[in-house]
């Protein structure tokens, strides 16, 4: 197996520089235009207010980073763009210091509700009933005291407007997405060759989460999935991974986050000698996942894409649907700054593929007891339709590709 062994774990550590700080994070300019779309967005579908809570959804819209807790923090927005934000009164001062997007910050004391706050600050400002749009990721303890507070209002998942601007992204974003994807790959193939018979999964696990670090990202791995041989067969891992073993399959799944986006990409070869078997499936695995680009045209759905993996699938006798062998879920998922979002490549969504759109190709197929491929990359969506974050495995026999003058 070509770039498979051969190195050590210090070797590659030593080889690295930090290039994680060459790419710039989001700026202000673009978090108004976020809240420009969602306004607008809010006209068209008839909505007086929507409310962001602490979390992703607040951070996209309006910059400020703020991890969601037992205390209520969030934003109100108006069809004018007109911002509010509701907050902890002893915490103003540190709102005021993660604020990018100027708004005026209403506190609450601790024995007072957050929950009536938001209700008389949506009377002050004219909306006296009506349809309110709640950020989906919104705890319930918090949808439920607002609604218990009042009965002016009738209360919507705001997925139509949060989905609706974080679905399609911008040039910037994808520039961001990117330069990690381009990390974790390099990640990847350095894994690849620390391996050797007996090593453990933890210390895989370990060397990526240094590596990334090593590339400059303080946080180091975002995740981390390591399996080999039977544990592969296991889409998302076993409690207790065993060490790796000559002629064995390997399966590495990991990602970094820049600037609050996420890369997430997974390898999977022989450490070895592939047989027979191992070889059938992972070329099915490539067609599937190639079959998948492919249908994944501007104007096509999401569950065409799906679709298009179980055409492939079942011509090979594998499936059909969910059966093993075979692939036991999705065939994708949106990526951003949540690794998995919308959209989804399933066959239930029906969303119409669209410039700017992100998401994951990863048709996975499971032989139990023995073993399970997986070749992970993403797809953007362009004016002239998908393109490659990551150009995808090339052959079980050189897996990355490496030209015989590397």
């Amino acid at each position: 197996m070509i770039g498979i062994g051969g190195s050590t774990i210090k070797a590659e550590l030593e080889a690295i520089e930090p290039i994680a700080h060459l790419v710039k994070p989001i700026q202000k300019q673009e978090f108004q235009q976020r809240i420009d779309k969602a306004c607008q967005l809010m006209k068209d579908q008839n909505v007086p207010g929507l409310y962001l809570h602490s979390g992703t959804n607040l951070f996209y819209f309006t910059g400020m980073k703020w991890n969601a807790s037992e205390r209520m923090v969030g934003a109100l927005l108006f069809p004018n763009g007109k911002l509010i934000y509701i907050a902890p009164a002893f915490e103003k001062g540190t709102i005021f210091d993660y604020m990018q997007l100027e708004g005026v910050v209403h506190g609450w004391e601790e024995h007072e509700s957050p929950y009536e706050l938001l209700v008389t600050l949506l009377k002050e400002n004219g909306i006296e009933s009506g349809v309110i749009s709640i950020d989906e990721a919104t705890p319930f303890f918090v949808f439920d005291g607002i609604r218990n507070c009042q009965n002016s209002y009738q209360f919507v998942n705001a997925k139509p407007i949060t989905a609706g601007c974080r679905m399609i992204k911008s040039d910037a974003e994808i520039t961001i997405i990117q330069h990690a994807m381009n990390i974790t790959l390099e990640v990847q193939k350095a894994t690849a060759r620390i391996l050797h018979a007996g090593i453990s999964a933890k210390e895989v696990t370990n060397f990526i989460h240094d590596a990334h670090v090593k590339y400059g990202i303080q946080s180091g791995s975002y995740f981390c999935i390591v399996l080999f041989g039977v544990d592969s067969s296991f889409p998302h891992g076993v409690k207790s991974p065993k060490d790796l073993e000559e002629n064995e399959v390997v399966l590495v799944d990991t990602g970094c986050m820049i600037h609050d986006y996420i890369s997430d990409i997974t390898r999977t070869y022989v450490f070895g000698k592939a047989n027979e078997e191992q070889t059938y499936i992972w070329n099915i695995e490539k067609e599937t996942q190639q079959a998948a680009f492919v249908a994944a045209q501007l104007g096509n759905t999401c569950a065409d894409v799906d679709d298009a993996s179980r055409v492939i699938l079942e011509s090979h006798d594998l499936g059909p649907d969910y059966k093993l062998p075979g692939l036991p879920h999705r065939t994708g998922h949106g990526i951003g700054l949540g690794i998995h979002e919308w959209p989804y490549i399933v066959r239930n969504d029906k969303t119409v593929l669209t410039s700017g759109m992100t998401f994951s190709n990863e048709p996975m197929i499971c032989v139990p007891d023995k073993f399970g491929i997986r070749l992970e990359d993403h797809i953007y969506m362009t004016e002239e339709g998908p393109k490659w974050f990551t150009k995808p495995m090339h052959s079980i026999e050189n897996p990355f590709g490496i030209s015989n003058n590397h």
